[in-house]
């Protein structure tokens, strides 16, 4: 019978001794018996509870890599508060740095340049007495437009230098398509007979176009929509142009107005010889002149010059003569050759006077009575 202490089997063969010697006291300290051993709770230990406070082997992972990384240490940031750390310094940089950016760089938002629509005075200015008649080469002669050039080199250009913000050969851009307008809306054949009006809509901002499209299709005087203001025609059933060779004389001044606008002020007086509709071409007496003087602004940004368009922006034109009673919205209805005076009043306007004209109070002036000639201005030599 086996005693407490002895093993479980029995004695292993080819020990000897006995139970006494195997008994002895050397080793009875460190024999278990059966139920100590089965109630002992076996704990295997981790590598890192096994290295204590040993230097690890191995290098422990980024903490940009996946997973497996070594356990961190006790007490230390797991990789999760490290990366939220990071994301929130991260954050935190960025936010400064455009904070930093905006305060030492401030973008100012483009500046939008708006298309004002056309605002146009149409002033009539009626005869103060008969208006003379004859040949149209005579009439020129006698009129202070004797001196005048003749169409497009009565329009003449003024010197050009840059301005602050646009080069010289911008400010000629401007100048030049002022003039085409002027030549375009004031001296073309078709243009003057109410036959055409392409070669002037064509050199019009498009947002302009729907204004000028009403103001040849349904002409009124509102100041918004009249044809005249425009363009100079004549109501094909009053009068037609009896000489092409139009006098004109004028100037052309140019402003920069804003880092992105130039702007051109023209005031050219346009004298005709027109005759009546019905009457014979070959008549020789029965032209008159009839005389307009547009003072014109037009504005021009960099799309504008490098489409080579305009926006009229104000036109004021006083035209005569012809009479107070008729509406010179849709086209100009000259007071022709033998006509007498068909309105008196208290102001004549002189549209040949040098300088800024002395405009009309009202809707309706007189014609002043004219200058001797040579000495209306002359529009100087190129």
């Amino acid at each position: 019978m086996a005693v407490p202490g002895d093993p479980p089997d029995g004695t292993p063969e080819g020990i000897g001794g006995g139970d006494e010697e195997f008994r002895s006291d050397e080793y009875r300290s460190v024999v278990f018996d059966e139920d100590f051993v089965r109630a002992a709770r076996l704990q295997e230990f981790s590598a890192q509870e096994r290295m204590g406070d040993h230097a690890r082997a191995v290098r422990s992972r980024s903490i940009w890599s996946g997973s497996g990384s070594a356990r961190p240490r006790t007490g230390t940031p797991g990789r999760g508060a490290r990366q939220g750390m990071l994301l929130v310094l991260l954050i935190a940089v960025a936010f400064a740095v455009a904070v930093y950016m905006g305060l030492s760089n401030p973008s100012l938002p483009p500046a939008v340049v708006r298309t004002e629509p056309l605002t146009s005075t149409i002033v009539p200015l009626a005869p103060a007495a008969a208006v003379p008649g004859g040949r149209p080469a005579d009439l020129y002669a006698n009129s202070p437009a004797a001196d005048y050039r003749v169409g497009a080199a009565g329009i003449t250009l003024p010197g050009a230098r840059r301005t602050h913000h646009f080069t010289e050969g911008q400010v000629v851009t401007a100048l030049s398509i002022a003039k085409d307008y002027l030549v375009q809306s004031s001296l073309d054949p078709d243009v003057l007979a109410g036959a055409a009006n392409r070669p002037v809509r064509v050199l019009l901002d498009p947002d302009q176009l729907d204004q000028f499209d009403r103001s040849m299709t349904s002409p009124s005087g509102d100041g918004r929509h009249a044809a005249t203001g425009w363009l100079v025609r004549f109501d094909p059933g009053t009068a037609v142009v009896a000489d092409t060779r139009v006098r004109v004389s004028g100037t052309l001044a140019i402003d920069e107005v804003s880092a992105d606008v130039l702007e051109v002020i023209t005031d050219h007086t346009f004298v005709y010889a027109v005759r009546p509709a019905t009457g014979s071409p070959a008549a020789a007496d029965g032209a008159s002149l009839f005389t307009v003087r547009r003072e014109l602004k037009l504005r021009f940004d960099r799309d504008d010059l490098v489409a080579r368009r305009a926006e009229l922006v104000t036109a004021y034109v006083m035209a005569g003569p012809q009479a107070c009673s008729d509406e010179p919205a849709e086209g100009f209805r000259p007071v022709l050759a033998g006509a007498g005076p068909t309105t008196v009043g208290p102001a004549a306007s002189d549209p040949y006077a040098s300088g800024t004209p002395r405009r009309a109070a009202g809707l309706c002036g007189v014609l002043a009575p004219p200058t001797p000639a040579g000495t209306a201005p002359v529009s100087p030599a190129p």
